[in-house]
């Protein structure tokens, strides 16, 4: 941090009250560089509510704890900032849990802060049956996030913020929880020494470790770039493009990492690793650059893709860089550090024109598997194409329009799209929405299921009181598709993924957001969606799609190298 200074309750006359517990955590939100918190108040946490209303910032409230959580990460990933999310005690806390982990799988740099029961309640050791209470409650945070921190006292509920919003933002970025007992809100604090908190300096990185990645980039004939979360959160979009360029390698990136080159950028691979096109860049390359990637099952259909005879991983941590694919030389650090130190000197290689006919090539393959697979899916990838450019954020869920968008719809640049595949929540785009539509980039638009959307239906209630600019496009096939092709194809009877589903288009109006249908993806489709994206400053509405679609080669039941092994 830097040199500290006195300072009063933000926002308020420092003589209207005494400074409370609530005004410290709300001051190290401000320090941390917090202006907007989504949270569901609850009789231990209405305190933090009043701070935060003294100091200025803005509470989005929402109608479920998970929702917050879901907020917060959209907002996170669309800015790169801290997400927080404020909720209350014992059953409060456990309903994020989901949420959490889903931020934790993927990366997300959110505050959980959770009251507790009042300290001078709890005794050690044993269960009294306060009201909200749990064993443990930091306890069940423990698996899905980084860290967690439990405040002892009021006086340290400044420096505990701090200290564990700024242990979200530290690469790996994820979620961390933060526990208050709920009596410390209230308690008389001394106004904290107030300082602007500054990223902890990256490690410098291992000569030893970027000779040998020379080494192996100089010696490569055929090399691939495959670009990850990590790429993209590290903000080396420019970095991963000028590499791939000097190299005239292919990059493909992961889900986390779509968008971190812009789509017109002569190296990158037109769509996912589970098209058979693509995946020849990878069984022919002699070098895998993997940059901020844990070669996990989902991109590589579960390891099924072989392991490549030299593999350079790039990475802030080296378990996680080697542990799925071993890595014959790591770079331990963040990516845009370790390209900024390993580009000087690398000289530009031809192939360049060679490369750019054999991604027109793989191009034509993919765009004729989406034709043949489902033609329904190039019409909404044409209606998405059109107005990607005014989308702020596409928010795609765990539905089967939702893969058909994340591994083949046209992303923009990075931090535009966000879907739920690190630990596959279905119901994430609608709340996370909430924070992506806050970010300041514009209209979000939500591509999510019948099913899924009624996981957090009743936040249509928190777009409509926010007025935020949020299209959200319900897919109506009549229940779980997904999960129905599976049956199908295991020549099963279709049990519980048949829904009973609202009248959508009246539910949505119901809570005064416009709402229309259509069936179908073709040109009605198309046109209520480009009037819905037209402006970005108009609230909420709903455009309800009638249609089923057949699952995207990107979903398991359809790797292609699953069916390649099978006997």
């Amino acid at each position: 941090m830097s040199s500290a200074t006195e300072a009063p309750r933000a926002g308020a006359d420092a003589g209207a009250r005494p400074v409370t517990g609530a005004d410290a955590l709300v001051a190290a939100w401000q320090d941390l560089g917090v202006q907007t918190v989504f949270g569901l108040p609850g009789v231990h946490n209405l305190a933090v509510w009043e701070a935060a209303a003294d100091a200025g910032l803005r509470v989005v409230g929402v109608r479920h704890e998970q929702a917050a959580v879901y907020a917060a990460d959209g907002y996170a990933r669309a800015t790169g900032r801290l997400g927080v999310a404020v909720v209350t005690t014992g059953p409060g806390a456990a309903n994020t849990l989901g949420a959490t982990g889903e931020a934790m799988a993927s990366g997300a740099p959110v505050l959980v802060v959770a009251t507790d029961i009042p300290s001078a309640l709890r005794r050690p050791g044993v269960h009294r049956g306060v009201l909200h209470e749990t064993r443990d409650q930091a306890a069940m945070f423990a698996p899905v996030t980084k860290t967690t921190v439990v405040t002892a006292g009021a006086g340290d509920l400044y420096a505990d913020t701090v200290r564990a919003g700024a242990a979200a933002l530290r690469p790996s970025t994820g979620p961390v929880y933060l526990g208050v007992p709920t009596d410390l809100l209230g308690a008389p604090a001394d106004a904290p020494a107030r300082a602007a908190v500054r990223p902890v300096p990256d490690a410098p990185l291992d000569a030893g470790e970027l000779a040998r990645a020379r080494e192996l980039l100089a010696a490569a004939r055929r090399p691939l770039v495959w670009a990850g979360g990590g790429a993209l959160r590290s903000g080396a979009g420019q970095l991963v493009g000028e590499l791939a360029q000097r190299l005239a390698a292919p990059v493909v990136t992961t889900f986390g990492g779509r968008g971190v080159l812009p789509p017109d950028h002569p190296c990158l691979v037109p769509g996912p690793p589970h098209v058979p096109a693509v995946g020849r860049l990878w069984d022919e390359a002699d070098l895998v650059v993997s940059l901020g990637s844990d070669l996990d099952g989902t991109n590589t259909q579960n390891w099924a893709m072989p392991q490549p005879p030299v593999l350079l991983a790039v990475n802030v941590d080296p378990a996680d860089a080697g542990k799925n694919h071993p890595a014959d030389a790591t770079v331990t650090g963040d990516v845009t550090a370790a390209l900024t130190a390993l580009l000087p000197g690398l000289p530009q290689r031809d192939g360049l024109p060679a490369l750019r006919g054999t991604l027109d090539r793989v191009a034509d393959e993919v765009r004729a598997v989406v034709r043949t697979d489902e033609p329904q899916a190039q019409g909404l990838l044409d209606a998405l194409d059109a107005v990607a450019d005014r989308t702020g954020v596409l928010l795609a869920d765990m539905c089967i329009a939702g893969y058909w968008a994340a591994g083949f719809a046209r992303v923009p640049g990075p931090r535009r799209l966000a879907f739920p595949l690190g630990w596959g929540t279905l119901g994430y785009a609608f709340p996370a929405a909430i924070g992506a539509a806050l970010a300041g980039r514009g209209r979000a638009l939500v591509l999510i299921g019948d099913g899924g959307f009624l996981f957090a239906c009743g936040e249509l209630a928190t777009l409509a009181q926010e007025r935020l600019p949020v299209t959200t496009v319900v897919v109506d096939d009549g229940g779980y598709g997904m999960l129905r092709f599976d049956q199908v194809q295991a020549g099963v009877p279709t049990r519980g993924v048949d829904l009973t589903t609202p009248d959508f288009v009246a539910l949505a109006r119901s809570f005064g957001v416009p709402a229309r249908s259509v069936d179908g993806f073709g040109p009605d489709f198309a046109a209520a969606l480009a009037d819905s994206m037209a402006g970005d400053t108009a609230g909420p509405d709903v455009l309800v799609v009638r249609a089923a679609l057949t699952p995207p080669p990107s979903t398991s039941p359809r790797w292609y190298r699953r069916r390649q092994a099978a006997p």
